[in-house]
């Protein structure tokens, strides 16, 4: 009695906020800290509760700031056992924020849920429903699934709503669970409560997404008359179909949904679910976001809500951002359904709107849903190219990148003319992380839409000029195919690159084409004729001076000084008076500190010295280059110093400086280096060395892959080979007599755990060397299978290139299908030897499987090797 007098009143939780916030160091904080929590515990040893209220609401607040109280838990526990609601409250809210599944004391408060779930205060309910759908674990969820299902059938709206967040909480948790609840969602969507609603359809989309069965539970009317849905909403009474007095709800999800949404937009003012002069947007976003999962691949669920889309959006205030925020789900909608043309260009038409406005998000979140729309309504986008082409200019960053993407995907034949125009103009102006992209993507463009050889030509040559430094590697090797390719126009080309940079050499990219393009070409350039133009009278000397300027300046890169030098070797045979200044240029550098430079020198040299004889023949001009020019734009493929060493002198390049650069391959090439079984003809006395980093990582994986020095040798060709000559290299006849047919050959390449991945081969009509490998992917398990990633690799004796998918996202029950493309140049009339490396995600875990391939006609035909889970 007399401890209990003497006992100090605790801390309020205000003076302990202020105590905090007064502390000038962190140092401070802590001690306020720990002397506070020392405290509280000597509070919960004493058997008075007066005051544990107060000192479980500090330790939540000390929670909050990120320090220790799980200490706290047991008193949070005898809280929510007290009869009084002020302590359930307290000890509510603590078992929310101090417990969750990973601890095992969680489990002790499940009898007080269910006990306060059953008690008639509504106010202690609703404090059990909101704490077991935070901290619901399996096991709680499946004990109290029934209390919940019987909550949701309760006439009481504050009670309802509360009860079907819970079971939203507990089907993520429990998917099983599930079908408990379908029976009493089935009248939710006729609630007057616009909470109660709300939550249902949260609800019901939860359930959609998580099962297609449950999917197709509440669209499986759909495909019913239009008419007869009409009249099950329009029906008076009726007493063989009527349920709670409503005219069948087992048969209206769809339409009930466009009934609810319709009263929204045209009921008069309501205060009470007005939100700047529009009905409920919230329950309005949450209808059209169930309304487009129900639509998605039905054409008659689709139909139904084709009227009612149109009339939210052309009803719909676009004053304010809310309006913004329907507008744009309605947007997603049409675009996610079976819609009419007419109402995806409606859905484009906002979008455009979106564009005009001042606010800077909702002009990024417009260009970004183009982005994702255009293919599917490309003429529609089309109509907004000037808008979108003015975003360019616009202040943001993200605004601009958005729309340099867009841009790009507008461009065709009929407007490659003007959008180039603005792209270069943007190049040239825009910041200098984009100029890359920016280049990959106008070479690509240009490769597929320009309309004559000469405008392809000066237009990659004008953004080599304006990008400067910025451009890749891979565009130089594409350029000079392409003038390679182009033999009409050399006089026209050498000497327009010429005139670019006998004043201006900074820009890297631009010198090496031109300096290629002069030694391949140097005798067009000084014989002053040119069809295309005004002819340019140049001489030997200034085309030697200018080499030599790139030779001795500071500002030209290495890869240039290689490329002028070969360029000035090649010039011995184009040229007539100047081999003797050629040659002693060349000689000069023989000591160079730049070991390739030296190297070059030196093995030039010997040419004029040991060689003489053959110098002609080593000089002639390269044949045409190989292989499309666009495949590998945007993709790290062979840099410009590899086409250096093997596209100019072909004896006479660096053996040194080859296997260097070799190193540095791309992860492509690592991947191909997993199956090194079948080295490139006439390196097999000096295999590559073993791929390092990753690649070695992947070999452990794959197990059985070793180098062989001594290659197979190749099947000859057959004067008329077919399409399973190109795969097997076998007999044709035999061949086609295991496969029955001519046509497209089908095998399935992997099959596990739900996942099949099947192979449709055919042959490019256009090259005969080239296997073209369709690989569809599909899902027959009930979850969602994503971030899906298809791999393949090849022996080095074939080029594969694997392009795009489809998607990364496989759906269940095989309601979809993730497409790719791989084309296989066989040049050598192989057998096809093709390892494959699917992983994916599914149910939180990472899967990963890989396959092989060894014999497209024997039964077996995949062979799985280590499973890496």
């Amino acid at each position: 009695m007399i401890r209990s007098l003497t006992m100090t009143t605790p801390k309020r939780l205000r003076d302990l906020i202020r105590e905090i916030r007064s502390a000038r160091t962190a140092a401070d904080e802590r001690a306020v800290v720990q002397k506070e929590c020392a405290s509280i515990r000597d509070s919960f040893r004493d058997q008075d509760n007066t005051y544990k209220c107060r000192n479980l609401a500090k330790l939540l607040y000390i929670h909050m700031l990120g320090y220790p109280a799980h200490f706290g838990q047991l008193e949070c526990l005898k809280l929510i056992a007290s009869a009084k609601f002020t302590d359930k409250r307290i000890g509510y809210l603590g078992a929310m924020l101090l417990l969750d599944e990973r601890q095992d004391v969680h489990l002790l408060v499940t009898n007080s849920l269910k006990n306060d779930l059953n008690h008639q205060t509504q106010y202690i309910q609703s404090l059990a429903l909101c704490t077991l759908g935070t901290i619901c674990s399996v096991e709680m969820s499946r004990d109290l699934a029934g209390e919940i299902e019987k909550m949701i059938k309760s006439s009481n709206a504050y009670i309802k709503k509360k009860a079907i967040l819970c079971a939203f909480c507990i089907i993520r948790k429990v998917p099983d669970l599930m079908e408990m609840f379908i029976p009493a969602t089935r009248s939710l969507l006729n609630e007057k409560n616009h909470g109660v609603l709300l939550t249902a359809v949260c609800l019901i989309t939860e359930m959609c997404e998580k099962s297609p069965d449950t999917l197709h539970h509440f669209r499986k009317v759909v495909p019913m008359l239009v008419r007869i849905l009409r009249n099950l909403i329009m029906a008076g009474y009726s007493p063989e179909h009527d349920v709670f007095g409503v005219s069948n709800p087992f048969l209206q999800v769809v339409p009930n949904l466009v009934r609810v949404l319709k009263n929204l937009i045209m009921a008069g003012y309501s205060p009470e679910h007005d939100v700047s002069g529009v009905s409920d947007p919230f329950l309005q976003v949450k209808i059209l976001r169930l309304l487009r999962i129900l639509g998605k691949n039905d054409t008659d669920a689709s139909e139904t809500m084709n009227d009612i889309l149109a009339q939210v959006a052309t009803n719909t205030d676009t004053s304010k951002n809310v309006g913004h925020a329907i507008l744009y789900e309605i947007v997603l909608t049409i675009m996610g359904i079976k819609s009419e043309a007419g109402l995806r260009v409606l859905a484009v038409n906002i979008l455009g709107r979106f564009l005009l406005n001042n606010d800077k998000n909702i002009r990024y979140v417009a260009l970004n849903t183009l982005l994702r729309v255009v293919q599917a309504d490309y003429n529609a986008v089309q109509r907004h190219r000037t808008t979108i082409i003015d975003c360019l200019k616009d202040a943001d960053i993200s605004i601009r990148r958005r729309a340099m993407e867009l841009s790009f995907a507008l461009v065709n034949t009929g407007n490659i003319r003007g959008m180039m125009k603005e792209l270069l103009d943007f190049l040239e102006n825009c910041d200098p992380e984009f100029k890359a992209d920016v280049c990959s993507n106008i070479v690509q463009s240009t490769e597929k839409y320009s309309p004559t050889k000469r405008w392809h030509i000066d237009t990659v040559m004008k953004m080599l000029r304006v990008a400067g430094s910025y451009v890749r590697d891979d565009i130089v090797s594409i350029l000079i195919q392409l003038i390679a390719e182009t033999s009409e126009l050399h006089n026209y080309t050498v000497q327009q690159l010429f005139l670019l940079i006998k004043d201006d050499i900074h820009q890297p990219s631009l010198v090496q084409v031109a300096l290629w393009c002069i030694g391949e070409y140097g005798e067009k350039l000084i014989s002053g004729v040119c069809e295309e133009d005004e002819p340019v009278q140049v001489s030997e000397d200034e085309v030697i001076d200018v080499l030599e300027k790139v030779l001795t300046h500071n500002y030209s890169t290495e890869v240039s000084k290689e490329y002028a030098m070969t360029s000035l070797m090649k010039l011995t045979s184009r040229f007539r008076t100047s081999v003797g200044r050629v040659k002693a240029v060349i000689d000069a550098y023989g000591g160079s500190t730049h070991v390739e430079l030296q190297q070059r020198s030196v093995e030039y040299s010997n040419i004029f010295t040991k060689y003489e004889n053959m110098r002609s023949a080593l000089l002639e001009p390269m044949p045409l280059i190989e292989g499309s020019r666009s495949k590998n734009v945007l993709a790290n493929s062979e840099s410009s110093t590899d086409l250096l060493n093997e596209g100019n002198i072909p004896n006479g390049e660096s053996t040194t400086s080859v296997k260097a650069k070799n190193i540095n391959n791309t992860e492509s090439q690592n991947i191909l280096d997993l199956l090194d079984v079948v080295p490139p003809a006439g390196n097999s006395a000096n295999p590559a060395p073993p791929p390092s980093g990753g690649a070695n990582d992947l070999l452990d994986l794959l197990g059985d892959v070793a180098t062989i020095s001594n290659p197979a040798p190749p099947v000859k060709p057959t004067p008329a080979p077919n399409l399973l000559d190109d795969l097997m290299g076998g007999d044709t006849t035999h061949n086609n007599q295991m496969n029955g047919n001519d046509g497209p050959y089908k095998l399935t390449a992997f099959d596990k755990n739900g996942l099949k991945v099947e192979l449709t081969c055919e042959r490019d009509n256009g090259q005969a060397n080239v296997t073209i490998i369709n690989v569809k992917s599909t899902n027959s398990t009930a979850t969602t299978m994503s971030d899906y990633i298809f791999q393949a690799a090849v022996p080095k004796s074939f080029q594969l290139q694997l392009q795009s998918p489809s998607g990364s996202t496989l759906p269940p029950m095989n309601d979809g299908e993730v497409t790719q493309v791989i084309k296989v140049n066989n040049p050598q009339k192989q057998a096809i030897r093709l390892r494959i490396k699917v992983s994916y995600k599914q149910n939180g875990n990472n899967v990963t499987d890989i396959g092989e391939i060894k014999d497209f006609l024997s039964g077996s035909r995949t062979r799985l090797l280590n499973v890496c889970t």
